[in-house]
C-alpha cells in the first residue's frame, strides 16, 4: 500500500471510530427513552446537522472501506493492477452513492 493510501485509511479511521461511538451513543439513548421509528425520524427530518454528520460518516466509510478491502485482495488473491484499482474505486462510488442516499432519505423524511 502506498504511503497516501496509508494516511488516508488511518485518518478514515479516526473519524469512524468518533463517529461510530456518536452513532451508537444516540442509538442507546433513543432505546432507553423509549423512541420509535417514526419518532426518530420526526426528530432527525430536516435537521441539517444530522445530515452533515451521517454524510462524513458516509464519506469517510467510502475512503476507509475499499482501501481495506483492495489491500485483503491484494494480498489473498492474485488479483493486481489497474483492475483491482478500478473495482476499489466501484465499491467506493457504490458505497458513497448509497449512504448518502439513505442520509439524504432520514433527512427529508
Amino acid at each position: 500500500m502506498n504511503a497516501g493510501l496509508y494516511l488516508a485509511q488511518r485518518a478514515t479511521a479516526a473519524i469512524l471510530g468518533v463517529a461510530v461511538i456518536i452513532h451508537l451513543a444516540t442509538i442507546m439513548y433513543a432505546v432507553r427513552g423509549g423512541l420509535t421509528a417514526g419518532e426518530i425520524l420526526d426528530r432527525t427530518s430536516g435537521h441539517a446537522g444530522v445530515f452533515a454528520f451521517y454524510a462524513v460518516f458516509v464519506v469517510a466509510a467510502a475512503i476507509h472501506a475499499p482501501i481495506g478491502l483492495r489491500s485483503v485482495l491484494r494480498e489473498w488473491t492474485v488479483w493486481r493492477g489497474r483492475s483491482l484499482d478500478v473495482a476499489a474505486l466501484g465499491f467506493a462510488g457504490l458505497i458513497l452513492v448509497l449512504g448518502l442516499r439513505a442520509a439524504y432519505a432520514v433527512y427529508a423524511a
